[in-house]
């Protein structure tokens, strides 16, 4: 995957590095030069000191050097130092006799340098040419790399720690700036996180950076068209919903008549009994479909809310469940209390139904279902207990999704729950399940607030 982030780190922390390692090599090469012409410079001092000693005798070149000096010429704590002395013959007039053969200079009286070995070692040698009464002399000077090897340790010690810690405080810099940077991205990527999964109106660009504005706006767009073919979708079926119910009302009945007029004849009466059955689930579906368009929390109207009384509207329910439960035999009991809330009649009723309606459509035969209604703190507290299987923990959340069906046994659209979540949150109400008292079964619990 592409990441904007390595890519601004790639192409600037590389850059850095280039330079910081041009740098360390630039100060390496400022700081080693001026040190080793230093090093040069000392041994081709000694070398000056060398010829006032010397001097022509008998048309012989002489050195005029005391023991006590030549030890003083040497002394060095660290190196170990070397010189010689011949004439142009190259006959050694004084100083080491195992020094290493070089090339004479061309030009008198300007120090070359030469690097050598001498005695397992490598040395520093500076060679000049001289002429003592008109006489021409080589002197050599040389010295062990010991002092020179310290001083460009510690030169690229130096370098490498300084190097380092610039590459680490630019590296910091660097991560600091493009994550201040980013920064936006991260906030507008919040935001559209913490979004509700209905929600599509515009994203604000007030705050926005300028290079977001155009993302910004192209995902307004976007969500635009997708509010308007959501909306589009949500008239469709509640205009299609609405459109069907009138004529199926009316199918049911010609059904019911049918069934009525031909009970005695057992094929007539089979087929009338499958038509009502299908009928009946059709018009289920459509209700399901109509009170899923009316619940869209997106295009609910505050407005809609009125006093209402939370049992009246139960009581009122429970009277539509009584037939679909004694064909089971099972117990539907109710518990109310006086419950006063603020609410939408269509939909609260839409919901208290499709709690009810799962509640016996998921319980076996001769079990129990309970609803119960009364007043806690500031919340009318609704709970429909069942004797059911219950719900798993890892199922508890995919529930409340459009066409998530627990039992592809038991007959239903997968549209109940989802319908139940809608009209909670049109409501501000807490919506939760948990494993009934009996240790099996649901117990669903709504709490809408008071009014």
């Amino acid at each position: 995957m592409i990441s904007i982030r390595l890519n601004l780190l790639k192409w600037l922390i590389m850059p850095l590095l280039a330079i910081n390692l041009l740098g360390a090599a630039l100060t390496y090469w400022l700081a080693w030069t001026p040190a080793q012409t230093a090093f040069d410079q000392s041994l081709a001092d000694t070398a000056w000191a060398i010829i006032p000693r010397l001097s022509v005798n008998d048309g012989k070149i002489q050195i005029n050097l005391p023991r006590q000096e030549e030890q003083i010429l040497r002394v060095d704590h660290v190196n170990l130092v070397f010189f010689n002395v011949r004439n142009a013959q190259g006959q050694i007039i004084s100083g080491d006799h195992d020094f290493p053969a070089l090339p004479i200079p061309a030009n008198a009286n300007e120090p070359v340098t030469h690097d050598g070995r001498m005695r397992g070692e490598r040395i520093r040698i500076i060679i000049m040419k001289t002429a003592i009464a008109n006489q021409p002399v080589i002197i050599s000077v040389a010295e062990t790399l010991r002092k020179r090897n310290r001083i460009q340790s510690s030169i690229i010690l130096s370098l490498l720690v300084l190097e380092t810690l610039i590459t680490v405080i630019s590296t910091t810099i660097v991560w600091l700036a493009i994550s201040r940077g980013l920064f936006p991205l991260k906030q507008m990527q919040r935001d559209l996180r913490e979004r509700k999964d209905d929600d599509l109106s515009p994203i604000h660009a007030n705050h926005i950076a300028i290079e977001l504005k155009p993302v910004i706006h192209a995902m307004n767009n976007l969500l635009l068209k997708a509010e308007v073919g959501a909306t589009n979708q949500q008239n469709f079926l509640a205009n299609v919903a609405h459109q069907l119910r009138t004529p199926l009302a009316g199918l049911k009945l010609q059904i019911e008549w049918l069934s009525q007029r031909y009970h005695d004849e057992p094929d007539t009466a089979t087929s009338t009994g499958l038509m009502l059955s299908s009928t009946n689930r059709m018009i289920r579906q459509t209700n399901q479909l109509l009170a899923l368009a009316r619940a869209e929390p997106s295009h609910f109207i505050k407005t809609r809310l009125e006093p209402l009384s939370l049992d009246k509207l139960v009581e009122e329910s429970i009277q539509h469940f009584v037939e679909e439960a004694d064909k089971k035999n099972i117990d539907l009991g109710f518990n109310l209390s006086t419950t006063r809330i603020k609410g939408d009649c269509f939909l609260l009723r839409d919901m208290i139904d499709n709690l009810i309606d799962n509640a016996i459509r998921y319980s076996p035969p001769y079990g129990k279902v309970t609803v119960s209604c009364q007043q806690q703190a500031d919340f009318g507290v609704l709970t429909i207990e069942d004797s059911g299987p219950g719900i798993a923990n890892s199922e508890r959340e995919l529930i409340f999704s459009r066409f998530y069906r627990l039992n592809n046994n038991v007959t239903g659209s997968g549209l109940g729950l989802a319908i139940v979540r809608d009209i909670a949150m049109d409501h501000g109400a807490d919506i939760s399940l948990d494993t009934t008292t009996h240790g099996s079964g649901t117990l669903f619990t709504v709490k809408i607030p008071l009014y």
